[in-house]
């Protein structure tokens, strides 16, 4: 039997990456993170896929190899992992990052020259001072940056992006490691600058509406164990859910889950809270 035209390893029409890992780290969304590995595979061909979880999933995709590992009880242990654990599963000169909420969107849009940088992810038009690439979310990133995440000289701070992004990036530049210019970082990604487009690639659930359609994000979402994520951007993706037809039952299921988000976050709060001694 013919295999699937997006689980053929010998598709031509594919772009080969044979330098490049493709990586997902996570313990929570895992579904829609095997969506979006193979909506990178679709695309593009490279030397592995590898998932990183503690979930017990078997992806139909052949493509995708599980890594088991302990557990992440927080978003604190996903920058841990991915600064000193990560590289010991990367066989490649460059890891490709990925999230259930981004990843590759037209591989014709990719650039050779993405992989004569050492880190690139979408920019951060919030900062000013140069130090302003970038995202982690969607990333390219190379085994050379990812061992020096690990010396002794690196600060690992949470998230791990503004960790290599900025805390350490002047450090990191020292030892001769180059961040791509922000100009590059927008046409590899979108985030909270950039085209969806017009880029590689993108980062972020508020963008999904756009990026992928609204039917294909709401299919997501409604398949979501975790929708920390959507909390932040809420009003943004219920603008763009409420343009198209058959919104009311969406709009409903967003309010209620966002107000029932709200309620744990509030509830977490005030249980991780510590009490001032009285004097």
């Amino acid at each position: 039997m013919a295999m699937p035209a997006s689980d053929d390893p010998t598709r031509p029409d594919r772009l080969h990456l044979p330098q490049v890992t493709l990586c997902a780290v996570t313990s929570v969304n895992v579904a829609a993170t095997v969506r979006a590995l193979e909506a990178c595979l679709d695309q593009i061909a490279f030397a592995e896929c590898l998932l990183l979880t503690d979930a017990d999933v078997q992806p139909a995709h052949s493509e995708i190899r599980v890594v088991p590992i302990d557990r992440l009880g927080s978003s604190a242990a996903y920058s841990e992992f991915l600064l000193s654990r990560l590289v010991d599963h990367v066989r490649t000169s460059h890891c490709l990052v990925a999230q259930w909420d981004g990843h590759v969107l037209d591989a014709a849009r990719w650039r050779p020259e993405f992989l004569d940088y050492d880190y690139i992810g979408a920019s951060w038009p919030q900062f000013d001072d140069g130090h302003d690439v970038g995202n982690g979310g969607f990333s390219l990133r190379s085994r050379r940056l990812m061992e020096a995440c690990r010396a002794p000289q690196f600060r690992p701070i949470h998230p791990e992006d503004l960790a290599i992004g900025r805390t350490n990036r002047a450090w990191l530049e020292g030892q001769g490691l180059r961040f791509a210019p922000r100009e590059l970082a927008d046409s590899f990604a979108a985030e909270r600058a950039g085209d969806v487009q017009a880029t590689l690639g993108y980062h972020g659930a508020w963008l999904m509406p756009k990026a992928i359609g609204v039917d294909a994000f709401w299919h997501v979402y409604r398949g979501l164990d975790d929708r920390s994520t959507i909390r932040v951007d809420f009003l943004r993706i219920l603008k763009d859910v409420s343009r198209e037809r058959g919104r009311s039952p969406r709009i409903i299921r967003l309010l209620a889950d966002h107000v029932s988000s709200r309620r744990r976050k509030a509830v977490e709060d005030a249980q991780s809270s510590v009490r001032m001694p009285r004097r």
